[in-house]
């Protein structure tokens, strides 16, 4: 079981590498679907469970320029998963190469304290938190054209940007009163 390394291999050229990682793939194939229908590049998808990824491929999987962690807020498998995951990538994927990708937050079944933690966790690492519908044909096309937009400066496909800068716009923050109880 090796790190994930975000500079060990060569782009390609005028392509996108983006691995999605879900442990329950409710969204993530739906999502792998509209990410494969880009047309001003190529975009290829990895889908995986969880990490690390298997050891027999590692010399022909291409490098992965983003990695997505899918964490469905209403189930907290979902979040611990993507949670053990990270300890498997290498430090330099922290750098604008990770994002965190959230479903079902408006479900009034979802616990607070659960998006509490998903925010706080983005906010540690400096990673951008995205908020995605997956039940709805548009809200996967919405979630698909923000995912594009941070896999193509993650790839270094937009002159003068760069991951770490778009990283520091995007990035998740936490308010300073996020530790005190709620009034709700």
């Amino acid at each position: 079981m090796s790190l994930l390394k975000p500079f060990s291999k060569l782009p390609g050229l005028n392509s996108a590498n983006v691995l999605l990682v879900e442990s329950e793939e409710q969204f993530q194939q739906s999502l792998a679907d509209a990410l494969v229908e880009e047309t001003a590049f190529t975009v290829n998808v990895r889908l995986a469970k969880s990490l690390p990824l298997p050891m027999e491929n590692e010399e022909s999987r291409p490098r992965i320029d983003l990695v997505v962690f899918i964490i469905n807020l209403t189930s907290e498998l979902s979040f611990q998963s993507a949670e053990a995951s990270m300890k498997f990538l290498d430090p330099g994927y922290f750098l604008g190469k990770v994002c965190f990708m959230v479903t079902n937050a408006r479900n009034a079944a979802v616990p607070i304290e659960r998006l509490d933690a998903v925010r706080k966790l983005a906010a540690s690492l400096h990673c951008p938190l995205l908020f995605a519908e997956d039940q709805t044909p548009d809200g996967v096309n919405n979630a698909t054209e923000r995912l594009l937009t941070i896999l193509k400066v993650a790839a270094g496909l937009v002159p003068m940007a760069t991951a770490l800068y778009l990283s520091n716009l995007t990035r998740c923050t936490v308010p300073p009163d996020i530790d005190q109880p709620s009034f709700d």
